[in-house]
């Protein structure tokens, strides 16, 4: 989809979580590369951890971020498997208001050109709470790159039409 130049651009405050029992700061290289592609973009880092695989844990630091006015998307990366200790959708349907389910569908279309079947075992998924976007995508490098490059970069992009996800932020909160 294209990218009117002729608009202004909006730069997003935008947070990251990876979820892992095994990644620290210094072997997080999922979560540095979509932190580099989101200040790249242009959008503002403002803040990023590092979570266990713990529900109670994350649900906790969904909540307040989305209540945090200075936030305006949150993306996850790992806990989308199908493993016991996977619980990052688990995590996001307590604090979901809406499904956004095509950006689940759009991800593993694009991640099956990279991956083949072996997509079929992603749980990347989107959901809609309290006015704040949340992407969850898996924790691999290339998973990462997929989410970003395929989907995120244009849907938080301003100037991306026919229309794209910062547009409808005003509209969020209505009901």
């Amino acid at each position: 989809m294209p990218v009117d130049a002729e608009l202004p651009f909006k730069p997003l405050n935008i947070a990251i979580i990876t979820v892992s029992d095994t990644r620290t700061r210094e072997t997080d290289s999922s979560g540095d590369i979509l932190a580099e592609r989101v200040k790249s973009a242009g959008h503002k880092l403002t803040a990023r951890v590092i979570e266990k695989d713990d529900s109670d844990t994350l649900v906790r630091r969904l909540n307040n971020w989305i209540d945090d006015a200075g936030i305006d998307a949150i993306i996850t990366t790992g806990g989308t498997g199908l493993t016991g200790r996977d619980i990052t959708p688990e995590a996001l349907d307590r604090v979901k208001e809406k499904d956004i389910p095509g950006f689940g569908e759009l991800f593993r279309s694009i991640s099956y050109r990279s991956i083949g079947t072996s997509t079929i075992q992603s749980r990347a998924c989107a959901v809609l709470s309290r006015g704040t976007y949340i992407f969850a995508l898996p924790g691999s490098n290339g998973a990462v790159k997929d989410g970003w490059d395929g989907i995120l970069a244009e849907q938080l992009d301003s100037r991306n039409r026919p229309c794209n996800f910062v547009e409808l932020m005003p509209r969020l909160r209505e009901s």
